[in-house]
């Protein structure tokens, strides 16, 4: 359910996979009645309090009625005092906001954010600024160019620490995506199928700092080949992969869509492995903010993590990706065909050895940011020699990853939000256990640590 459904209506479900209302021709036009919208966070609130289990607030509602059930939570809570104070939300400090992306699907929430409304309603006036690569984010943001940024989820953790910049704190307020990343090959490797045969091989990379370098490192080492020594590792923006691998300047990548799908729409390669089948719910891009801005505009800070969420929650749902495919695929945006867009956001797509896949989460979003997945990046960080020291994993994770914060504002929201901040992942088989981080970086035999 989205957090702006009725909770009054006996046939829809307050569970986060459930439908919209059906009172609205889309979700969209359901939020743009901003009263209703206010009114219903609060509604769901309470009757998710009172009502812990889907079915026993069905059955209430059906045996009384809506009217009734309105009537009878409206004698012991006061509703409609509820609605208005939190109608009643304190001024924006700041209305005309700055936010950088990167032309890439994991950042569909902060674009579509704009063309469909969800910054204006809550009062934002934001330009959204194609930007050419992460070491071009990293810099604006730190010079206070922009005021927010998408962001690879490891960035704001590296800047924080002073790895490959100066030290200065960042906040990650929300994942964007998880999942939606590839290992992609030039077609001419397509009897190169087994890993163990790409010594030599030279990989594109977006970032350092960034998942896909962890992912694709974690996955040579696991096939027994050093990333360091035995392949050859290089930086680039994601726009220019395809034409570096049809150059053959690369051998493959680990990219970000839609560039894998792009690849075997030109036909110059194939996707290998999905990022889903290495480390399955993995997290890729964040939306990042200076410590400073945060401090400085509370409100604006609140305002615009209710515009990223609530578009994060939408773009979760597969029945609106169409609407949203439209809205991201123009030249000022990602600027890719359609039909690319569709097989990366359905998850029906050629895979570029001749297979139709339907893989459906293989792009998704979920915008909780866990301190888990921050402890993870931190050991593997350390394993290949950026980080390098003690370090105080819980520490840093919960000064960078805002869980708390976003927990707090999710359930204000009436979206679904976790009750703990950590997690255990399986990732290639190996459970990793963030109460464990050092035993788990000395577990592995290939490592700079």
């Amino acid at each position: 359910m989205s957090g702006f459904d009725d909770p009054f209506d006996p046939n829809i479900q307050l569970s986060a996979q459930g439908c919209s209302c059906g009172r609205h021709a889309s979700q969209i036009e359901h939020q743009q009645d901003e009263d209703a919208r206010i009114g219903r966070v609060v509604e769901s609130t309470v009757m998710r309090a009172l009502f812990p289990h889907d079915e026993t607030r069905r059955n209430f509602i059906r045996a009384v009625g809506a009217g009734t059930a309105l009537a009878a939570v409206s004698t012991f809570f006061p509703l409609s005092a509820a609605k208005a104070l939190a109608a009643d939300r304190a001024p924006l400090e700041k209305t005309d906001l700055k936010i950088g992306f990167v032309p890439i699907t994991c950042a569909t929430p902060i674009i579509m954010a704009g063309p469909m409304g969800f910054y204006s309603r809550e009062g934002l006036n934001v330009s959204l600024l194609k930007t050419a690569g992460w070491a071009v984010v990293r810099d604006k943001v730190m010079n206070k160019e922009y005021d927010a940024s998408h962001m690879l989820s490891p960035m704001p953790l590296a800047i924080s620490l002073g790895l490959g910049s100066q030290a200065q704190p960042m906040d990650v307020a929300a994942i964007e995506n998880i999942n939606g990343q590839a290992i992609t090959l030039h077609v001419k490797h397509k009897d190169k199928l087994d890993p163990k045969q790409w010594k030599g091989f030279k990989f594109g990379l977006p970032f350092d700092y960034s998942i896909h370098n962890l992912l694709l490192r974690y996955f040579l080492a696991e096939h027994g080949l050093d990333p360091d020594r035995d392949v050859e590792l290089r930086i680039m923006a994601p726009p220019d992969m395809v034409a570096n691998l049809r150059a053959g300047n690369i051998d493959g990548f680990l990219g970000p869509e839609p560039f894998n799908q792009r690849a075997v729409y030109e036909e110059v390669g194939f996707i290998h492995t999905l990022s889903r089948d290495i480390w399955d719910g993995h997290p890729c891009c964040a939306f990042g903010i200076s410590e400073g801005f945060a401090k400085a505009h509370p409100n604006t800070f609140a305002a615009l993590f209710r515009a990223i969420a609530s578009a994060t929650d939408y773009a979760h749902k597969p029945e609106n990706r169409a609407d949203i495919i439209k809205a991201i695929a123009p030249a000022n945006y990602l600027n890719q065909p359609i039909p690319v867009l569709e097989q990366v956001m359905t998850g029906r797509f050629a895979d570029g050895l001749g297979k139709v896949r339907n893989v459906p989460d293989r792009v998704d979003f979920d915008p909780f940011p866990w301190p888990s997945m921050a402890v993870w990046m931190l050991t593997q960080l350390k394993r290949w020699g950026y980080l390098k020291g003690e370090v105080n994993y819980q520490g840093v994770a919960e000064n960078v990853f805002l869980a708390t914060d976003a927990r707090k504002r999710l359930k204000e929201m009436g979206l679904p939000a976790p009750a703990g901040n950590y997690a255990k992942y399986t990732i290639m088989g190996k459970v990793f256990d963030p109460a464990k981080p050092e035993q788990y970086l000395k577990s592995f035999k290939i490592s700079r640590a």
